[in-house]
């Protein structure tokens, strides 16, 4: 049984409530920052930097550069006290604004995240995790020996199951999730840790060969420094994580600032000293050229002990997928509160008060992207949009600040910091068109038009059909 919330809910009664704390905003951002990428392919940062000493200083900066940004989300999600994120920020500071452009940005932010971006990286994540999770049981069920069509068909039904097991996770209730995300976040990090004492082992037994040549060979052309920096900062994406659950964390005022400034430097101390010790084993070459940097150092550098590796990727990549399709929901619930998303979706189960709908409709929409396969171009192409939403969040904060000036705000940045951001996401969102300008970058404008073709009826003129009139009354 559900029912509709068309206000938002700080507990009690049958809205979201808040029943996570410090700890579990902790683990929130963790688990949607370290996926798989740290593992398999931390090398484009190193491969555009030139050198090993300077690629370490570009994983340190865009740390440093992902805080300022989660900084800027911290005022916003102590000032709009709202799950959502970026389309709660938007709402909150445009909507007033023009009766039809000022709803309008938060619609298209919604459009992108919940019917094409989460999805699929949902979808693109579990089928990782699935490949993963086999891999240290490779021997004993014989995958060696199995054809490829085979091997790719049993990966698809594991992820389908990983996928089944979250979605039922974060319908069932938020403990059960908080519980379970807890738990693959502790396993994660330990992963990390494994790989970080492993390289201090390398580099106790003197192995600093590759090492030794500092910042020999560092390019200083602008344009492979923006892209090494470009590919670091996207390593670091999922810091705004957090804010996109705000009514269920308990006095966010204090916790939301408090989990982004513990979390992220964790990360990047953890980021940083992963790469070091991938180098302590693999020189440049081997990093660059590997399929998987984490495979192949647990094959040198842990001997036995290897299979921690790919488990290590099972559970980041699982806990990440889970952590996404968590926070994803309930951006559906508040665009659905302000009529731009069906109205179900709003509804929140009465008992276990999760927004049910919502998390049947994402796992749906995630099931068909892994059955129809081949969807890492369309992540590619949509993707270089989520630091245009970081950006016009900023530029919400600027706005709320000009328009809201007496607002009471628990946590406010200095105002350098915004401006910085808004550079950055600036930037993220300009490298990719200019340094690959290819035609595939028009699918991305032509789902922006695709989404006001949707608004335009149905959200500005309020248009609905009937059987959703129908469907909604029977609710």
């Amino acid at each position: 049984m559900t029912v509709a919330a068309s206000e938002p809910k700080t507990g009690g009664g049958g809205g979201l409530k808040r029943e996570m704390g410090l700890m579990s905003a902790i683990n929130v951002i963790i688990s949607v920052m370290i996926g798989s990428g740290i593992f398999v392919s931390p090398t484009a940062a190193l491969r555009y930097s030139g050198s090993v000493g300077f690629c370490l200083v570009v994983w340190t900066v865009c740390g440093g550069i992902s805080l300022l940004g989660a900084l800027c989300f911290a005022e916003l999600g102590t000032v709009v006290p709202r799950s959502g994120a970026e389309y709660a920020y938007l709402i909150e500071a445009f909507k007033k604004s023009h009766s039809f452009w000022g709803p309008l940005p938060s619609f298209i932010c919604a459009w992108v995240y919940v019917m094409i971006l989460r999805p699929a990286e949902i979808a693109v994540i579990i089928l990782t995790f699935a490949e993963y999770s086999i891999l240290p049981f490779r021997h004993l069920l014989g995958l060696e020996y199995m054809a490829a069509d085979d091997l790719h068909l049993l990966i698809k039904l594991i992820g389908i199951l990983g996928l089944g097991i979250i979605t039922y996770i974060n319908l069932s209730s938020v403990k059960l999730y908080v519980t379970i995300n807890n738990v693959f976040g502790f396993c994660k990090v330990f992963a990390c840790l494994v790989v970080i004492f492993g390289g201090v082992y390398q580099l106790a037994i003197g192995n600093t060969e590759n090492l030794a040549g500092g910042f020999e060979g560092t390019n200083t052309s602008p344009g492979h420094i923006a892209l090494a920096f470009y590919n670091g900062l996207w390593a670091y994406d999922g810091w705004s994580s957090v804010t996109t659950i705000t009514e269920e964390i308990k006095k966010p005022e204090v916790n939301i600032p408090r989990s982004i400034m513990i979390a992220v430097p964790i990360i990047t101390g953890l980021y940083v000293f992963m790469n070091l010790a991938y180098m302590t084993v693999l020189s440049m070459g081997e990093m660059i050229a590997s399929e998987a940097v984490g495979i192949d150092f647990g094959d040198r550098a842990l001997g036995s002990f290897s299979f921690l590796i790919p488990l290590g990727v099972a559970l980041a990549t699982f806990g990440c997928a889970l952590s996404i399709q968590f926070g994803v929901t309930r951006l559906c619930y508040v665009a659905s509160q302000e009529g731009q998303m069906l109205e179900p979706l709003s509804y929140i189960h009465v008992r276990r008060a999760t927004p049910a709908p919502a998390v049947a409709m994402q796992g749906i929409l995630a099931l068909a992207f892994i059955l129809v396969g081949n969807i890492e171009t369309l992540i590619e192409f949509a993707s270089f949009l989520i630091w245009f939403f970081y950006g016009a969040a900023v530029v919400a904060l600027l706005a709320l600040r000009r328009t809201q000036p007496d607002v009471h705000r628990p946590y406010k940045v200095p105002l350098i910091v915004p401006y910085i951001t808004l550079a950055v996401s600036i930037f993220l969102s300009i490298v990719p068109v200019i340094s690959d300008p290819s035609p595939k970058y028009l699918f991305a404008v032509a789902f922006i038009l695709s989404g006001v073709l949707v608004y335009t009826p149905f959200v500005y003129y309020k248009v609905r059909p009937r059987w959703i009139k129908c469907n909604s009354k029977r609710i």
